[in-house]
């Protein structure tokens, strides 16, 4: 099957669609990438690629087609001219570039911005082939949530655009079951939206990782470890308070992998509360190093806002602590939190509340270590249940092979 993949975010930079692509390419199909200039999530194009763009033209047996676009940057202005730049770049020139091939089926990824959709709706439309966008980020939810957005006016605008690019689709993937029902209300057939969650990649399942120098192994200490976006949604002000109400008990540390927009702030915060002797803060690497990262975990932390549109989310860096067979601290609300107290892989409190994340932090370094391993389990039990990588797969593949069939048949009658 000929494969058009539409994404704003691609290898070098690190999203779950790099796994997806190389995964499709080894199972023979012909896939093709249109992508932007690596650029994330330090708003400036990567030097590996400056260097030696011809590199990042291939991608484990993929074609990567890229076109222009303007750098993240810092700022709201930047982002903005950043999330249309490409929109534009891809809709006409990468419609160029892509002007002799033909698709059986396009798959857009969306994590945020919705509007990678606007050129996927375009390639559906040139190439007559048809459209699946995977929604991982809900507009205008998300916008108005983290602040971004605060106009009536323009949000109103932003949905229509969220309703014209849906509605362009053959097939919507939600990244979470509360998704659908939000989805629906903006198609016109409410059975072409289906629910497709994020999986661990495989790496986490290798057992037998080295642990990651740079953090120093202490006998008897307890590591949280967050690991990810450093932005809005994660709710780091929550996060540092119930660090400092942590901050008597020498034996608990924080260790933060990972980076974002807020990077900068939080290393400021550190040293403003003085935080500095527990919290470690160890920047960005690349995803496979992680499991040598989570080898030194006695619990991973994921966290979210207290925002609605937040409490139907299942953050992507779920599956893969669960997959990890770690316990899981979740300070979240909705369907995040369901799956971590259902499955007893872990422990929850509310959005928002640092004194709860703090108190279970507590509960948990003072567990024995049999029930800790028994969360790990329970997590790594449900994530083979419900996200095994191979099993999502196929079930995509089949969708897209679907797709392909009813739209040839559509094109001989």
């Amino acid at each position: 099957m000929r494969l058009l993949v539409v994404t704003q975010y691609f290898w070098p930079e690190n999203f779950r669609i790099n796994d997806l692509v190389a995964e499709l390419a080894s199972r023979g199909h012909q896939v093709t990438v249109l992508t932007g200039l690596p650029n994330y999530p330090d708003g400036k194009v990567f030097q590996q690629f400056r260097d030696a763009p011809d590199r990042f033209a291939q991608y484990e047996g993929a074609e990567v087609v890229r076109v222009p676009m303007m750098q993240r940057g810092q700022g709201g202005l930047h982002l903005i001219l950043n999330y249309l730049s490409f929109s534009a770049s891809a809709s006409v020139i990468g419609l160029w570039k892509l002007r002799r091939q033909r698709f059986d089926a396009i798959f857009a990824y969306e994590p945020s911005p919705i509007t990678v959709g606007l050129p996927a709706a375009v390639m559906r439309s040139a190439k007559q082939a048809p459209l699946a966008l995977w929604v991982l980020d809900l507009w205008p939810d998300t916008l108005q949530a983290v602040g971004v957005v605060r106009s009536r006016t323009l949000l109103s605008a932003v949905g229509k655009l969220v309703n014209f690019i849906y509605r362009r689709c053959d097939l919507i993937l939600a990244q979470s079951r509360s998704f659908i029902p939000k989805i629906q209300m903006r198609v016109d057939c409410h059975q072409k939206v289906k629910y497709f969650p994020n999986w661990a990649e495989s790496i986490f399942s290798d057992e037998s990782p080295l642990f990651a120098k740079e953090i120093q192994i202490i006998p008897g200490s307890f590591n949280v470890m967050f690991a990810g976006n450093i932005g809005e949604s994660q709710d780091f002000p929550a996060i540092l308070s119930a660090a400092e109400i942590l901050k008597p008990c020498k034996n608990i540390r924080w260790h933060i992998v990972g980076d974002g927009r807020l990077g900068d702030w939080l290393r400021q915060e550190v040293e403003k509360r003085q935080l500095n002797s527990c919290v470690q803060l160890l920047g960005r690497h690349e995803v496979e190093r992680m499991p040598s990262f989570y080898k030194h975990a006695d619990a991973m932390l994921v966290s979210l806002k207290d925002e609605p549109i937040f409490s139907m989310t299942i953050p992507g860096k779920l599956q893969s602590y669960l997959a990890a067979g770690v316990p899981v601290l979740g300070m979240l609300n909705g369907e995040g939190a369901e799956l971590i107290g259902t499955s007893r892989a872990g422990l929850i409190c509310a959005a928002g509340d640092h004194a709860g994340l703090a108190m279970a932090v507590l509960k948990l370094s003072k567990m024995n270590r049999e029930d800790r391993d028994s969360m790990g389990r329970n997590g790594l039990a449900v994530s083979m249940l419900e996200f095994d990588r191979r099993t999502l797969i196929n079930k995509l593949e089949m969708w897209l092979i679907n797709l392909r069939n009813l739209d040839h048949q559509k094109q001989s009658q």
